[in-house]
């Protein structure tokens, strides 16, 4: 790309480029990272914002079925295309063959103007005649959206190139959730994820909440779990974290379950292990509103700085944050102990789009050890009578029920505390909940909510 190119001001589809671009580049970035930092310098808005995400998102999860709907068109040359132009042909394919409301003359001219930039005039015709046949293709047969449900005894390998899913993924799914909700799981994954909003309600109610977004043309619906949080599905075009200004914050419904299931109270002494960017502990304070107290740990430094940053803004700066181990013990001293594990995110791969690519079937078992050293330490500093809840991203048993189980059989002093009533739908018959990822647009999640006896 030319140095002139390189200072225009670039549209939806080229920041949906370089987005891809950052994700599969030589030092790859997450998916999340890169459309926010593309996104404010391209200066977008509404729409446009919308559609680049969208394009951006979908081509990252559809990559192996991108791939195998153009190699009858590039043979031999698949192998020694250029990368932008590969990332481009992939992009213009995903309008074609997935985004509704996308002309195809459109779609492939924009895409052919995307190869001129970078790449040059043969590179652009080698796009404009890939893609046209790609066009035609599409009008024979319809866009894949459309494409037949996975039936109960189609193989894995034969929904996961469909889906554009790795294998073992799906096989993990049928095991885990049987064959009748393959094809939900897997729609619902490959749906744009919705937006969870996380409400500080010592700031914000739910109702001012709603009609404050709602001005923006954000439709956010209460979660039927969660009482602080929101769920937007239309909201992609809006900049919603600087329109919450410390009112809300970004976070997905699957992962405020787990603090709504610890129900820290006011005056309370709580603990979190592994609070990361804080999410959960901004989640926290606000339940709290200011009355107790709250320590967080977690090993990366600069996590913990982002933590107190995000602290400072919504006015908790009391909470105390320190970048240690927390697989190390500690006295039976709080009521509420949180656990948000590091793990395989195997339950996220709707959500972070080239999470998919980048898991291993390995990674659970590599993980097993930390988190169950980690949520033995946490389990010191549940007092007697107190709470203990564990949660990880991913819907692997080896992560979740095994090492819950492990917990139990060495500690006698603890059992699952009974759900709440609205969480019957996820309960499992051990009386832990597990969330399937892709249904109701949520997040694949294990949580157990223990309690020390008095």
């Amino acid at each position: 790309m030319s140095a002139l190119a390189a200072r225009r001001t670039p549209g939806a589809r080229e920041v949906a480029l370089m987005v891809v671009r950052d994700t599969f580049g030589d030092q790859p970035r997450a998916a999340r990272e890169a459309l926010d930092y593309r996104l404010r310098r391209s200066g977008l808005a509404g729409r446009d914002r919308a559609f680049a995400t969208e394009l951006a998102y979908g081509s990252i999860k559809m990559r192996r079925a991108l791939d195998e709907r153009l190699a009858p068109y590039l043979g031999a040359k698949a192998a020694t295309l250029p990368k932008p132009i590969a990332e481009i042909l992939r992009l213009g394919t995903y309008q074609l063959a997935y985004m509704t409301g996308v002309e195809p003359y459109a779609a492939v001219s924009e895409s052919v103007g995307l190869a001129r930039i970078y790449g040059h005039k043969g590179t652009a015709g080698l796009v404009n005649a890939v893609l046209r046949r790609v066009a035609e293709g599409v009008a024979a047969n319809g866009i894949a959206a459309a494409a037949e449900p996975a039936e109960g005894n189609e193989s894995d390998d034969r929904i996961a190139r469909r889906e554009s899913l790795p294998t073992w993924l799906v096989a993990h799914w049928r095991r885990r959730f049987g064959a009748e909700r393959l094809a939900a799981i897997a729609a619902g994954v490959n749906a744009p994820a919705p937006i969870g909003i996380g409400l500080d309600t010592r700031r914000i109610d739910v109702a001012a909440a709603r009609a404050r977004l709602a001005e923006h043309g954000a439709d956010a619906q209460p979660s039927a779990f969660a009482a602080d949080t929101l769920i937007a599905s239309d909201a992609h075009g809006v900049d919603l974290e600087t329109l919450g200004a410390g009112r809300w914050f970004l976070h997905a419904e699957s992962a405020a379950l787990p603090v709504d299931l610890l129900a820290p109270q006011p005056g309370e002494a709580i603990y979190e292990a592994c609070s990361g960017r804080g999410n959960k502990t901004l989640q926290i304070v606000a339940r709290m509103q200011g009355s107790g107290s709250l320590e967080t740990v977690d090993l990366d430094d600069r996590k913990v700085e982002r933590l107190r940053e995000r602290l400072a803004v919504h006015d908790a700066a009391y909470v105390r944050v320190a970048a240690r181990d927390a697989a190390l013990p500690g006295e039976p001293d709080c009521d509420g102990v949180l656990v948000d594990a590091p793990c395989s995110g195997i339950g996220i791969v709707g959500r972070q789009p080239e999470a998919r690519w980048r898991k291993s079937p390995d990674d659970p078992l590599r993980l097993a050890p930390a988190q169950r050293a980690i949520l033995a330490a946490a389990a010191t500093r549940v007092k007697p009578g107190g709470r203990l809840v564990y949660a990880v991203c991913s819907t692997d048993p080896r992560e979740g029920d095994d090492i819950v189980e492990s917990l139990l059989a060495a500690q006698p002093d603890f059992a699952r505390a009974p759900l709440p009533a609205r969480y019957a739908p996820l309960a499992t018959p051990a009386g832990d909940v597990l969330v399937p990822p892709g249904i109701d647009g949520r997040d694949g999640f294990f949580i157990a909510s223990l309690q020390r006896r008095p």
